[in-house]
């Protein structure tokens, strides 16, 4: 019975931290757009800057956009990561969202590679210090295919100066862009919350030991 309260408990406990975790995110993304200078200040300084809403301007270097493996929509393809070079010599790997499987390739969407000054605006995702799984295949940089999003190697890939590149990066809006691609907007805030349901679960099953414990006691008192 204490095992099956407690872990009843300790679910609600989550259920709390978990409701609160997603209201920070949602008044982060809705938040007016600050610029990357102040979001890389606030990485340095030890705040959390995922899912901030934030703005760049800078000219993208479409030679050195790197393609990260997705799906959109119930479609196969892959995330435009592209270095953007801004007035300050720094350069932000900006996701400028979905091209389709069959257009990979730059030369089947000239319209895409967009030239001069550029202003972006979307949401800054931390960058990810290691593979989420080991079920995760290594990214194949010769073939430009990455499987998880190690910004170190897409940035070493591209020959780019390591100490010159921003710590995170910057998922695009959905705003259009000419030719329709890449699409943006595709960044998913993917954090189930089922903890109310286990807590359920856990008093459940706590209401019922306590049931037939009773009906068990009952039954031997009596003739």
């Amino acid at each position: 019975m204490a095992i099956l309260l407690s872990l009843g408990t300790w679910q609600v406990n989550r259920l709390h931290w978990k409701e609160s975790l997603l209201a920070d995110i949602d008044e982060r993304s809705h938040a007016p757009a600050v610029d990357v200078s102040d979001i890389a200040a606030r990485l340095a300084a030890g705040e959390e800057i995922d899912y901030r809403h934030a703005s760049a301007s800078g000219r993208f270097l479409n030679d050195k956009e790197r393609h990260f493996l997705a799906t959109f929509d119930g479609q196969s393809g892959f995330y435009l990561y592209t270095p953007l070079e801004m007035a300050d010599g720094r350069y932000l790997f900006v996701n400028r969202g979905f091209v389709p499987y069959d257009r990979k390739d730059p030369k089947t969407r000239p319209e895409s590679l967009v030239e001069g000054e550029q202003t972006i605006t979307g949401l800054a995702r931390a960058k990810l210090n290691e593979k989420p799984s080991s079920l995760v295949p290594d990214n194949n940089e010769g073939t430009n295919i990455f499987y998880w999003k190690d910004l170190t190697r897409m940035a070493a890939s591209t020959g780019l100066p390591e100490d010159r590149v921003l710590p995170f990066f910057l998922d695009a809006d959905a705003t259009p862009v000419a030719g329709g691609l890449p699409k943006g907007g595709v960044t998913q805030v993917d954090l189930p919350n089922s903890h109310l349901q286990y807590a359920i679960t856990w008093y459940g099953l706590a209401f019922a030991l306590a049931a037939v414990t009773i009906a068990g006691l009952f039954r031997r008192k009596t003739p």
